[in-house]
């Protein structure tokens, strides 16, 4: 491997430990051959064995994720960001990935299901490979070997030639019954596909990462999972050539950005190049305030969308409904995320402060956006998995029921049914849908839908705009269309010179 052909050099911090060349933009993906294959194992495992030699570690996840980035944020002490080259474009992704690695020295990249899944089975879109080639990032495949051995080797194989301007760096084989499996999986990958298996995984059953559960992001923010982590280091190490697959992520060439207007000047254009950087220059004397709900119940919220409405003028004020609190006093616009409302709805349905908080704004004029979790507690009723029912806000003329079968999944294109705050009639956010909820309206008059989706089932009408209001199950890239974070902004505006007369 020629690392200095393209310019990376590793190097030793005073420590000892071993550091990067900011300019070389040293970067992975771990990449599955499909979903179960091991990657968020391998991907954390790496991610605590590098920060415990001393590296300042950045975290990143293909495709419209809460639950990895969450665990990646727990393992690095930094945010992880979402990469999604079908919601924003390749040219923000590319942005956006530059501007969260400098002044770390690695990055890595989890990818989603297999290399190649994602939006279309067709093409790239939506899927890990395209985030590696929009990047430049060299590729480790994480191949489940159980029962195999040569086999392993036309896997690895048939991924490589599928893609030609893939760079598949290495291979880490995952569920090995032994060293001597592992011998014989390593020989025959290394023969027929000239790249190194840097390392493996024995079969673990204790190595399973817990399935997404309501309480998850709860437990991993409270340190539960912790030891699942320091354990995925650890298995990680036995087995695999840490030191190569520095000199691999070393090997990434330097990524080529390119500069762009700002995100703003005309309401009728979408441009989807903007970055949060690109602040829009705002004559308005004062800041206007967003209170944005964060806690165990309200959590699901993209980086990008906050810096966003903090690039277009607006300041964050961070509440939590969970803690008792309501609406901060100074608030001109009130976010509400998604997350697991129906796992706290007795304590939600019990904060009075908070409730008539939000039918408060609501009744002055207030913007307030709600997706998903927050859509949810905008009803009348929220009725939990065991057929309790909590009332809501009843902002929305609807019941909301939770069930066991999944109702929803997958990315969506939402075209504005009406003006809002937000949008204009028949502009675009791209976003996705994931929810295990249903909203039946009681049918009084027509609906006042917000949006019409489209996704892999054909078209449909979802959510809700009535007044100040926007919310609907579909989780929003504002990286998609940087223009209704601005036109956000300026409504709070309009809202702060209204109540300050």
């Amino acid at each position: 491997m020629n690392t200095k052909s393209n310019k990376t050099t590793i190097l030793t911090n005073e420590a000892g430990t071993t550091a990067f060349d900011h300019q070389a933009a040293p970067r992975l993906i771990i990449a599955g051959t499909g979903s179960g294959a091991g990657k968020t194992t391998v991907t954390l495992g790496l991610m605590k064995a590098l920060a415990q030699r001393g590296l300042r570690v950045q975290g990143f996840k293909c495709g419209p994720d809460y639950i990895d980035p969450t665990y990646h944020t727990a393992v690095t002490g930094r945010a992880s960001r979402n990469l999604d080259a079908w919601m924003t474009s390749p040219d923000y992704v590319r942005e956006t990935f530059a501007r969260a690695s400098a002044g770390h020295d690695i990055s890595i990249i989890e990818g989603v299901m297999g290399l190649y899944d994602g939006k279309d089975p067709l093409s790239n879109t939506g899927s890990t490979a395209e985030i590696a080639m929009v990047t430049q990032t060299p590729v480790i495949l994480v191949v489940d070997v159980r029962s195999m051995a040569r086999s392993a080797a036309a896997i690895v194989l048939g991924f490589q030639q599928l893609e030609p301007e893939l760079h598949i760096a290495g291979v880490i084989v995952n569920r090995c019954g032994s060293a001597g499996h592992y011998t014989i999986v390593k020989k025959a990958i290394e023969q027929m596909c000239g790249i190194p298996v840097v390392g493996w995984l024995k079969r673990d059953e204790d190595m399973s990462i817990p399935e997404r559960h309501l309480g998850l992001v709860p437990a991993i923010e409270r340190g539960e999972l912790e030891p699942l982590f320091q354990r995925a280091a650890d298995v990680l190490l036995e087995g695999t050539d840490l030191d190569l697959l520095l000199e691999l992520a070393a090997s990434a060439p330097p990524l080529q950005l390119q500069t762009h207007r700002t995100a703003i000047e005309n309401d009728t254009e979408q441009p989807s190049q903007a970055t949060p950087q690109q602040k829009h220059n705002f004559t308005d004397t004062c800041q206007p305030v967003i209170a944005v709900a964060r806690d165990a119940a309200f959590n699901f919220y993209y980086p990008d969308n906050l810096e966003l409405l903090e690039a277009a003028g607006a300041r964050l004020q961070y509440f939590s409904p969970l803690a008792g609190e309501g609406i901060p006093a100074e608030a001109d616009s009130v976010y509400l995320g998604g997350g697991f409302p129906e796992e706290f709805a007795a304590v939600i349905a019990g904060n009075e402060n908070f409730l008539n908080g939000l039918r408060e704004a609501v009744r002055t004029g207030m913007p307030l956006f709600a997706e998903c979790g927050g859509y949810m507690v905008l009803g009348e009723t929220l009725t939990d998995r065991e057929g309790v029912t909590y009332t809501m806000a009843g902002i929305i003329p609807a019941q909301v029921q939770m069930q066991k079968k999944r109702a929803a999944l997958g990315y969506r294109e939402a075209s504005a049914v009406q003006d809002s705050f937000l949008l204009k009639q028949g502009e675009v956010l791209r976003g996705h849908e994931f929810h295990y909820s249903t909203m039946t309206y009681r049918e009084e008059g027509e609906i006042p839908y917000a949006y019409e989706t489209k996704g892999l089932r054909g078209l449909k009408q979802e959510g809700y705009a009535s007044g100040s209001v926007v919310a609907g199950y579909t989780h929003i890239h504002l990286g998609s269309y940087p223009a209704a974070a601005q036109r956000w902004v300026h409504h709070c505006n309009a809202y702060r010179q209204q109540r300050t007369l």
